[in-house]
């Protein structure tokens, strides 16, 4: 009995066999693979682009409503509009008068803010002439839903939509904040302000992104306030989420509101999970016909042709070897249509998509870094927003206690300063301010630290005219004021002098801060500067690194920090960045 051996085999199935587990088993596997791997990244991804999709919604969402809230706040303290509305008017032409020097000035933020479209006021001060955005506040008003609600809130508004006083249908189609004017306790007449949103550009927020389905913005009741479902009426009655009826197989995003006055509420994205298998499927059959190109195609070569060149099989197996050394060169050569060819051609392919595959590590690899530096930036972002908050305490609590000891009129002064100051510390704004506004700012906290100190402390600022118009980062150089007042003259026992000299000088702008206060030990100079380049700590120094950080982030290595300080002679700061304007 002659025992099996593979030399016996014939030459069609050798190759047969080596087509089986070279070619075929491998492009199978690695298709299958890839399918799989491929599927699940495809649907990945299209689930995180609904979910930036509904998020993007409700960011536009929150800052339509941010830009109309920040209006009724300002509203709500103007003592002014409380004058208005409580004054005993004896006559038309009074009221006229008030009507024309004051409330005309309410119109100036319809046409500022896109998402206003109207501001309007009612009052039981039936002195008042109500037209032209003044309303009574009747029986009928005072039943309506939305009025009721705004009584059960004290201090925050009240977002809601409500009917249309124009028609007689009581459809809900005004998206309005309301608001009680209550700020001011000696009330003598009930007062609501409503400042109505543009409903176009809601509905232009919610139906403009391609969000591929049903969206709903729900309040804190899950009360649907607004759907891109033409289907569903909301224009009369009040439906709640949870009782609309929802398809199978359907795919929920959600993003919920933490704000104060969107406590509770939440965008919604209800999508067909169709919707993300359809990139899937386009993936699926192009995998499909890419393996019967590669698997076809060359069983039929080997099929029907018996003979090949044995050269051609060894300088495949050879370069096969190079792949285990990572060495993905490509086999060279005519092309063949017979089955060494297809398979010179498919080793061709396999070694182009696993060199590309490894390239695609390193990019995921820089795509890391890349997000490394954007949580770095965020950091930053956080710094920005710090104040000493010490500082803060001893100003206000100075103000206060000469305020009480002394009838002072430069008090009004120093508390308007400090709004200036306490509003550019807590609203960012702009990351990028001219010097004249960085100038103005910085002479708001000295003018209160002069307050503070009389006579101690002194400052003298000299700015290059054509200086005024650069632009430099926000709050660069009041951290270095701050340190110079707080650090450097407040524990001087003479008179202490700030200087502070901006120079346009060769394209760059130099910025000097020096003050002759106690300066630093030679210890804490270079402890300090050694600080600067820790950047995982933040701790002491925040105002200080956190300049330097931004400088870094900027202008990257197109800048000049210079820190100088002797004990008992005091400290100079020297900034020198690219001119810009």
């Amino acid at each position: 009995m002659n025992r099996f051996h593979f030399n016996n085999i014939g030459l069609r199935n050798k190759l047969l066999i080596i087509y089986i587990v070279s070619v075929f088993l491998p492009i199978t596997l690695t298709h299958i693979a890839f399918y799989n791997v491929t599927s699940e990244n495809v649907r990945t991804q299209k689930m995180h682009d609904l979910s930036l999709s509904v998020e993007q919604m409700a960011n536009e969402f929150r800052k339509a409503m941010d830009e109309a809230v920040a209006v009724s706040s300002v509203l709500y303290v103007d003592s002014r509009l409380y004058t208005f509305l409580e004054t005993e008017y004896d006559s038309v032409i009074e009221f006229i008068h008030a009507y024309n020097s004051y409330y005309r000035d309410i119109s100036k933020f319809v046409p500022i803010y896109s998402s206003i479209r109207s501001i309007n006021l009612y009052t039981d001060n039936e002195t008042v002439i109500f037209a032209g955005g003044l309303s009574e506040i009747d029986n009928s008003l005072q039943e309506k839903k939305w009025y009721k609600d705004s009584q059960t809130i004290s201090s925050f508004p009240l977002i809601t939509r409500i009917e249309d006083d124009t028609n007689d249908l009581d459809e809900l189609d005004r998206f309005s904040i309301i608001r009680e004017l209550d700020y001011y306790k000696n009330n003598t007449a009930k007062k609501i302000l409503e400042i109505e949103l543009n409903s176009a550009l809601i509905a232009g927020i919610f139906d403009n992104v391609t969000f591929p389905g049903d969206v709903y913005l729900l309040n804190k009741d899950n009360v649907i306030e607004y759907t891109t479902n033409r289907d569903l009426d909301l224009s009369s009655r009040s439906v709640q989420f949870d009782s609309i009826p929802i398809p199978e197989n359907t795919v929920i995003f959600e993003e919920e509101y933490e704000i104060q006055y969107l406590n509770n509420w939440k965008v919604v994205g209800i999508t067909d999970e169709k919707e993300l298998l359809q990139e899937v499927q386009s993936s699926r059959n192009f995998i499909i016909y890419l393996a019967m190109i590669n698997l076809v195609f060359p069983s039929l070569f080997i099929i029907y042709i018996t003979s090949s060149l044995h050269l051609r099989i060894l300088r495949i197996l050879k370069h096969m070897r190079k792949v285990e050394d990572q060495n993905f060169e490509l086999i060279e050569g005519k092309d063949y249509q017979d089955e060494i060819g297809e398979l010179t051609k498919a080793f061709n392919r396999m070694a182009s998509k696993i060199k590309n595959l490894i390239n695609d590590v390193y990019v995921v690899g820089i795509e890391k870094k890349d997000l490394e530096l954007q949580r770095k930036q965020a950091q930053l972002s956080a710094l920005q927003s710090q104040i000493n908050p010490h500082f803060l305490f001893n100003v206000l609590e100075t103000i206060r206690m000469r305020s009480i000891l002394k009838k002072e009129d430069e008090t009004a002064k120093i508390i308007h300063n400090m709004a200036k100051m306490l509003r550019k510390s807590f609203i960012w704004g702009k990351d990028w301010v001219t010097v004249e506004e960085e100038i103005y700012l910085i002479k708001c906290f000295l003018e209160i630290q002069y307050y503070r100190f009389d006579d101690k402390m002194q400052y003298h600022i000299d700015v290059d005219p054509e200086a005024y118009q650069s632009v430099i980062p926000n709050m660069l150089l009041i951290p270095f004021v701050e340190n110079a007042s707080i650090h450097g003259v407040e524990p001087l026992k003479g008179q202490g002098l700030i200087t502070i000299t901006i120079r346009c000088k060769d394209e760059q702008l130099v910025c000097e801060i020096r003050d002759n206060g106690v300066g630093m030990e030679e210890e804490t100079y270079e402890k300090l500067l050694q600080s600067l380049y820790e950047e995982e700590y933040i701790g002491e120094n925040v105002g200080m690194k956190n300049v330097y950080y931004r400088l870094k982030l900027y202008y990257r290595d197109q800048f000049t920090f210079e820190v100088k300080s002797l004990k008992g002679t005091g400290t100079l700061i020297r900034l020198i960045i690219p001119l810009q304007k």
